[in-house]
């Protein structure tokens, strides 16, 4: 019996001494090193840390399996942790407080994850940390202060990411890189430093090239693990190593035109050149001066290394493509500009310039206007129409456009020849208003068509719906007869004649101011629900169901 108490006292004994040192992960192995108690997890399903990590572990094993972030405090709990390797894993997201409480760790180990960036500040409680292993992720960029925080590192693996550019100021602030020419010489130290960078998509232009220049001079004890560096881009270098490679320094984009002042015929073909010098390369924009935004191809042809030419056509020249055309060049140093002037000239006397844009028309002359809106969506119309005037090849027209309650409205020259116009970039559910006339003439009655966009695009595409308004304008110097309706693509031909027929009728009654009351009792379908019965007259056939009118 006295054995027996004996034996019990001593394993209470020993389990006080070494408290939880039995205790692991389910689906883990633990064991004791001369270093300490390691923890090993292959093919882990757990995909982050979990709270219960016994306390008393030196280093972690995590591999092979689906951990996909770290986060605040992972390993607080394991103080006297040294070595943490978590390779081939899913992570992806790593917070800045996941390394906190491992003041004690010199090693870690993070090759073959998904880490799109690191934060850097997180090594702040890591100020042992002698090896750090990012090899396999998908890092881009590296701040020029991130190695500030690791005094001690003297292994660092960058190899196989997808950086492309970065600053020799990454390595001169690294506070070990500083020390080390000072100390080790003078006190006849030896310690490498060893880089790993290859294996990066490295983009030899002008912002490499402190990069470039560093890694050609570097030195023991810092040492490449691969002092072959190749060049990924542009074309003219890839392929080519660093010490092959001479880059200059990067340059504000300079932009010049062979002409600045183009004055061409009406239907011809412009081609307006731009000349951009930059490093590295610019992005060119071209911008005009109207609010209109017409579509005009644009081609960039490369010069050389550093130039490129940018011309934008215009396959016809209307009198609306008149105006300041600018080039506008930019890169991250910074961005200029050049514009040019472009004029048209009658197609009979080319080297005369057309008559002022806004003419003054004789008292006599008769007009005659046929409008529709051809197509709608969403954010656009499609405006066509047909003219008749004394004289049809010299009259200019104008797009009056805008919100329907705006008083001020856009205008748009419209040159002969031309029937057709699309007004896009209009907002959903919006009234708008639109009026064609003949230049030098403000807006009248019976000119003017309202409309309103729709709310549901693929419902308007798939439909195809088309609206249809016809205007029709018999005028003696554009004295436009309030009474005149609107005929919507629904009414029947004998529906228009039953209009016209209408308004003479009207007009020999002499009404006087009660026509205005005769024409806003004519309104779309969606507001007859208003109206008492009516009867079957011209009046209703002349105003069925359209979602545009006109005033």
């Amino acid at each position: 019996m006295d054995a027996f108490h004996v034996a019990l006292r001593m394993v209470l004994v020993f389990c006080l001494i070494t408290p939880g040192s039995s205790t692991c992960l389910i689906g883990c192995s633990c064991a004791d090193e001369n270093s300490g108690r390691s923890l090993l997890c292959m093919e882990s399903s757990m995909a982050k840390i979990p709270n219960d990590l016994p306390q008393d572990l030196t280093k972690i094993r995590i591999e092979n399996g689906h951990l996909a972030e770290l986060l605040p405090g992972s390993f607080s709990r394991a103080g006297a942790l040294e070595f943490l390797w978590l390779n081939f894993n899913e992570l992806t997201v790593m917070s800045v407080k996941s390394l906190e409480g491992l003041a004690n760790l010199t090693e870690l180990r993070l090759q073959g994850n998904k880490l799109t960036s690191v934060p850097w500040a997180a090594f702040q409680d890591t100020p042992k940390l002698k090896i750090l292993d990012l090899k396999n992720n998908y890092l881009d960029v590296v701040p020029e202060h991130a190695l500030r925080h690791l005094p001690a590192l003297t292994y660092l693996d960058l190899s196989f990411n997808q950086l492309s550019i970065i600053s020799k100021d990454v390595f001169i602030n690294w506070p070990l890189y500083q020390s080390a020419e000072k100390t080790w010489r003078k006190e006849g130290l030896i310690s490498n430093v060893v880089l790993a960078l290859h294996n990066n998509p490295w983009l030899c232009d002008c912002r490499l090239k402190g990069f470039v220049e560093f890694i050609r001079m570097v030195s023991p004890p810092i040492i490449l693990m691969n002092s072959y560096l190749t060049c990924s881009g542009p074309a003219s270098k890839a392929g080519r190593f660093f010490h092959e490679t001479r880059l200059k320094t990067c340059m504000k984009p300079q932009a010049s035109a062979l002409e600045t002042n183009i004055t061409l015929p009406l239907g011809e073909k412009a081609t307006l050149e731009c000349l951009v010098t930059a490093r590295p390369g610019a992005t060119i924009q071209w911008m005009y001066s109207l609010k209109t935004v017409r579509g005009f191809a644009v081609t960039e042809t490369r010069i050389d290394e550093d130039t490129v030419t940018s011309q934008l056509a215009i396959a016809s020249l209307h009198f609306a493509d008149q105006g300041l055309y600018t080039c506008v060049a930019k890169n991250f140093v910074g961005n200029t500009s050049v514009s040019v002037t472009v004029n048209t000239a009658s197609s009979n006397y080319s080297a005369r310039p057309l008559p002022p844009p806004v003419p003054k028309l004789s008292s006599n002359e008769n007009a005659s206007i046929d409008i529709r809106i051809s197509q709608q969506t969403v954010y656009g119309v499609t405006l066509e129409w047909y003219t008749a005037t004394d004289h049809q090849a010299e009259s200019w027209f104008t797009i009056h456009f805008g919100k329907h309650d705006s008083p001020k409205k856009e205008m748009i020259y419209i040159s002969p020849g031309i029937s057709s116009y699309t007004l896009s970039h209009l907002l959903p559910v919006t009234k708008y208003e639109v009026c064609l006339t003949l230049k030098n003439h403000p807006p009248r009655e019976g000119q003017c068509i309202a409309f309103m966009t729709g709310s549901n695009i693929s419902e308007l595409e798939q439909r195809e719906r088309l609206i249809h308004v016809v205007v029709i304008v018999c005028a003696m110097v554009l004295a436009i007869p309030a009474g005149m309706f609107a005929c919507t693509t629904e009414a029947r031909f004998s529906g228009m004649k039953c209009c016209l027929d209408l308004w003479k009728e009207k007009k020999l009654l002499g009404e006087g101011t009660e026509r205005q009351e005769t024409f806003d009792s004519l309104r779309a379908a969606g507001d007859e629900e208003d109206e008492p019965q009516k009867r079957e007259t011209c009046e209703e056939r002349c105003t069925g169901g359209s979602a545009a009118h006109v005033y």
